[in-house]
């Protein structure tokens, strides 16, 4: 009776593992396919973190003109459950995400995947003008709709630092796109639910693509 329930058990978790792996959203640890993928790219020899420190997911998502897609990611294990959960109801809503790549697909080439609208998380690289590693390097950062969502930093000689440059004409605030993030919306609310920060807050620099998180 015992080896009965223990086996109905088993198989009804089975069951249910196969239908969450089946609707377009999962979390899975890097296979080789994936991993080789990502090797001399997002994950260079000098890379810091270990590869069973990332997983992979799946979650999919609608466009601006409401066409599905399945997209792909890499991220920290710390915030897979995080992101599953915010991407879910962001398909649920029909929150326009333009493209969910791997950043590998561009040869991890930030400014070419951000000026394709590519959302993603990993990718182990210092920040832009500095030497400091980014949190993308730790896998717990992510850019949504960047192309549209530029990051924006005021030099000292008071001209415009633009990433992706091609983003320069979405930096005016009256300036609306169906990507556009806005401080109060959807992606904005269930990322700080989650506890993360969002860079459109900063002070100085203003990176409206960018959500990142503190796990201690």
């Amino acid at each position: 009776m015992k080896k009965s329930l223990l086996l109905i058990t088993y198989l009804c978790l089975q069951s249910l593992l196969c239908m969450a792996q089946d609707d377009g959203f999962s979390i899975d640890t890097l296979n080789h396919e994936v991993f080789a993928r990502m090797q001399g790219w997002s994950f260079p020899k000098d890379c810091t973190l270990q590869r069973s420190d990332l997983r992979y997911l799946k979650v999919k998502h609608f466009d601006a003109q409401g066409r599905e897609h399945q997209g792909e990611l890499v991220c920290n294990k710390r915030i897979a459950n995080d992101l599953i959960d915010i991407f879910r109801k962001l398909y649920k809503a029909h929150y326009p995400i333009e493209r969910i790549k791997l950043i590998d697909d561009y040869h991890a080439d930030d400014e070419r995947s951000m000026t394709a609208n590519n959302t993603s998380c990993f990718c182990f690289r210092k920040i832009a003008g500095s030497k400091r590693l980014s949190k993308h390097s730790m896998g717990m950062a992510i850019d949504i709709n960047p192309l549209q969502n530029p990051c924006v930093k005021k030099r000292s000689d008071g001209s415009l630092f633009v990433q992706p440059a091609a983003g320069r004409q979405y930096i005016n605030p009256g300036k609306t796109t169906p990507y556009k993030i806005k401080k109060g919306d959807l992606c904005y609310q269930l990322f700080i639910e989650h506890g993360f920060s969002w860079g459109g807050n900063w002070r100085t620099t203003k990176d409206y693509q960018h959500f990142e998180k503190d796990v201690k």
